[in-house]
Parts: C-alpha cells; sequence; structure tokens
C-alpha cells in the first residue's frame, strides 16, 4: 500500500478560498442562498456569471442572491484583473467573501497545551497563541479562566477587543455532544456531565460551540487541505489519546447523540487493559502515548524513571527502538497490530476514499510500518481495493483552526437565515 506524508507546519498562502468544494449535483436540497455563498467562499472569488454556470440557476437568481448578500455584508465585488493581465474598458468584476465582516476565535484545549487562532470570515488566519498547561484533571473554573486568558492573550495579538468577536469555537478531548454543548466525559476536566459551552459563553459574553477535538481536525482537513475535493474521508489522531472524525458527502457525521465514531474507545479485548475512560478493552489502551508509556515502562524495567514526563519515556522508548532494541520494537509492533485493527474496521464499515493519520505520536513510524497497513489489509473484506494512507503533521495549530471553522459555520448559518431566497431556474 502507498502512504502519502505530508508536513505541512501552515496552511499554504496561494490558498484560494475555504471550505468543501461540493459538487452542484449533491448540493441541490440545500437553500440556494446557502450554496451561492459557499461557493464563493470555496472558490476565494468567483464572477457571478460563473456561479450560476457551476449552480445550473439563472443568472438572474444568482444576481438576486448576491445583491441580498452584498446588502447584508457578507460578500462585496472584487477588482478581477490577474497580474500583468491588460483590460481595456471596465475591468471584470467578482464576488468574494468581505473578510471583516465577521472574526471568529478557535481554541483547542489539552492536557499539555491550548492553543488558539483567530481568523477572518473568508478564513484568514490573524493571529495565533499557545500556552503549556500542566497535566492532570482540571476543575471547570480552571478551564473557563484558561480559556478566558487564552481569548485575552490571542484577540490582543490580533489587536482587536473580544467584543469583536462574532463566536468562539473549543475543542476537547472526550465524549463532547455539540448539539448541547455538554462535555460528557473528558480527560482534561474533573467532572463529568459538564455544560462546558454554556459556561463558556457565560463568561466571555460570546456565543461559543463546542466539539471533539478529532472532529475539529477532520473540519480543518475538510476546510483546508485535502479533503476539501472529498466527499468521503476519515482522520485518526493519535496523540495523548485516539480520535477520529468522519466526514460522509462533504459532512462531518457525529451521529445520533453526538457521539459516533469514538474509535478510540472502540472495544479490541474483552475485559482488557485499562482506558483512562474508565473502561477496559479500548483501542486507545493499546495505542495511546500513556498505553505506549505503561508498556515501556515494564517491559523496559523503566519503573526508576518514575519522574520522567510520558513525551520523555516516548522518546526514550523511540530512541531504543531505532537503535534495534527487540523489547522496544515489540512494543510499537503490538500497537501497530491494534492499530491495524481498528484502521480496517474503519475500512470495513465506512470505506472512505483516504484516511488521513494526524497527531503528534505520527512521529513514530513503527505505528504506520509496512507490517502494521498489510495486517490492516488482511483483515479488510476487500483487500484489492484499499484506501489511500497520508500522514499528516500539521502541529497543534491544526486542532484549533477546526475550532475556529465550528465557530465560522455556526456564523454563517446563523447570518444567512431564511431571507428572500430566489428560486433556482
Amino acid at each position: 500500500m502507498q502512504v502519502g506524508f505530508g508536513a505541512v507546519a501552515s496552511y499554504p498562502e496561494e490558498r484560494q478560498g475555504v471550505g468543501p468544494l461540493i459538487p452542484s449535483v449533491t448540493e441541490s436540497m440545500r437553500p440556494l442562498r446557502q450554496q451561492i455563498f459557499e461557493r464563493i467562499r470555496a472558490a476565494g472569488t468567483l464572477p457571478r456569471v460563473q456561479v450560476a454556470k457551476e449552480l445550473g440557476v439563472s443568472p438572474a437568481s444568482v444576481t438576486a442572491i448576491t445583491s441580498e448578500l452584498i446588502e447584508k455584508g457578507l460578500i462585496e465585488e472584487v477588482v478581477s484583473v490577474r497580474d500583468g493581465e491588460q483590460t481595456r474598458g471596465r475591468p471584470p468584476v467578482a464576488l468574494g467573501v468581505r473578510a471583516g465582516a465577521h472574526l471568529v476565535a478557535g481554541i483547542k484545549l489539552s492536557d499539555r497545551e491550548h492553543t488558539a487562532v483567530i481568523v477572518d470570515f473568508a478564513g484568514n488566519l490573524l493571529a495565533s497563541e499557545s500556552v503549556r498547561q500542566r497535566q492532570g484533571l482540571h476543575e471547570l473554573s480552571e478551564i473557563l479562566a484558561e480559556v478566558e486568558n487564552l481569548v485575552a492573550r490571542v484577540t490582543a495579538k490580533a489587536g482587536i477587543d473580544r467584543r469583536e468577536l462574532s463566536a468562539v469555537g473549543i475543542g476537547v478531548p472526550g465524549f463532547v455532544d455539540a448539539a448541547s454543548g455538554n462535555v460528557f466525559w473528558s480527560p482534561v476536566l474533573r467532572e463529568r456531565q459538564v455544560p462546558l459551552a454554556a459556561a463558556a459563553e457565560a463568561l466571555l459574553g460570546l456565543p461559543v460551540h463546542i466539539d471533539n477535538d478529532a472532529n475539529l481536525v477532520a473540519l480543518a482537513e475538510l476546510w483546508f487541505g485535502v479533503g476539501r475535493e472529498l466527499a468521503d474521508f476519515a482522520v485518526v489522531t493519535i496523540e495523548h489519546g485516539v480520535g477520529m472524525g468522519l466526514v460522509l458527502n462533504h459532512r462531518l457525521f457525529r451521529g445520533t447523540h453526538g457521539l459516533g465514531t469514538e474509535l478510540g474507545h472502540m472495544k479490541v479485548q474483552l475485559d482488557g487493559a485499562l482506558c483512562r475512560c474508565g473502561q477496559r478493552g479500548c483501542l486507545e489502551a493499546y495505542v495511546a502515548d500513556y498505553a505506549l508509556a505503561r508498556e515501556a515502562t515494564t517491559a523496559l524495567n523503566l519503573i526508576h524513571h518514575d519522574r520522567q514526563s510520558t513525551g520523555e519515556l516516548l522518546e526514550s522508548l523511540f530512541e531504543q527502538a531505532k537503535d534495534e532494541s527487540s523489547a522496544a520494537r515489540s512494543i510499537f509492533r503490538r500497537a501497530g497490530r491494534y492499530l491495524a485493527v481498528g484502521l480496517a474496521n474503519v475500512v470495513n464499515l465506512f470505506d472512505p476514499a483516504l484516511i488521513i493519520l494526524s497527531g503528534e505520536r505520527m512521529r513514530y513510524d513503527y505505528l504506520y510500518a509496512a507490517d502494521t497497513l498489510a495486517e490492516m489489509e488482511r483483515l479488510m473484506i476487500n483487500a484489492d481495493r484499499p484506501p489511500r494512507i497520508e500522514v499528516h503533521a500539521w502541529g497543534d495549530l491544526l486542532w484549533a483552526h477546526g475550532a475556529a471553522v465550528l465557530a465560522l459555520a455556526a456564523v454563517t448559518e446563523s447570518r444567512l437565515g431564511a431571507g428572500r431566497d430566489a428560486a433556482a431556474a
């Protein structure tokens, strides 16, 4: 199987537009106003006649709706002349999203480091910030104080006041119901059943939207990465835990109660190793960083290294594996086999065109070595047509960008409203 590798530190400067590039044939059930706006945002700039052509509607319909969107301050006319291009008479005019119409913040919470970004309405990054955190469980009041501090720092970097934000998106690991804004369980929170969105809204005085952090990586790929042109793909994150975000028909899939695609808590061993969620036999309990550190502590007799952090233990394990230590390599090999089971189940259930492996632990190439991918193929129903596998090392800001997308999508939906939707002709 071919594995593609990406090591992207930031989003490309030459990127034109943001958001999924959805074929018009799949959009017919969505309001025309939304189709037009999102088509313009995805392209960056687009002439009216091209909007009508791509969506298969009359130019009059496009003109009526775009005039209303201009009136609302959501899009604007921009001169569409390429560098070095000569024109006579009136220069051609295209439509683009009015970048300054709305600003949003995206925040990713973790037990190692919190990250935040400020993004404008067109998806452009204005500022970013990161703050190291102490490990362990936190009270809700502590998390809220950290969120407020991070928002203050990143808005100061962007040169704006907090009140200029239209919304805030927050990504948090664990079991999250995005619709209700509740966190049922998270490795960063001491309590369970936490109304995080409502509490953050009350503190910040802004609309707050939350989701599982792995879902936000999938949203970031859908809006900024290779997922823009794919109808179906999966993102598997391996960091302090194992997460998954799934995109089906260009839309993030969450499940009925918002708790779907919890790959890390799929059971791979009855009465198996203890997972940090409190249950046993979860995939995460064999693949995540704390699982590898637990194996290293016993198998490599590193008990006397109890003062080392998990990260330091893993670096020691990785170095020993590179130095041909059979014990260290067997730990990665075992974790890789469990990962192969999880990936094969994803393929058998959803048949995605692409699986993106993301997260800090993707530096440990033993997890996705050739024998791991071969094991995955052996467990697949249709091994003759395996999905493409890509490894993306975006860095922590990717998660915050996904949180910003969450806020952007909510703001867009609320601002577009029902309106005077012209009929497609």
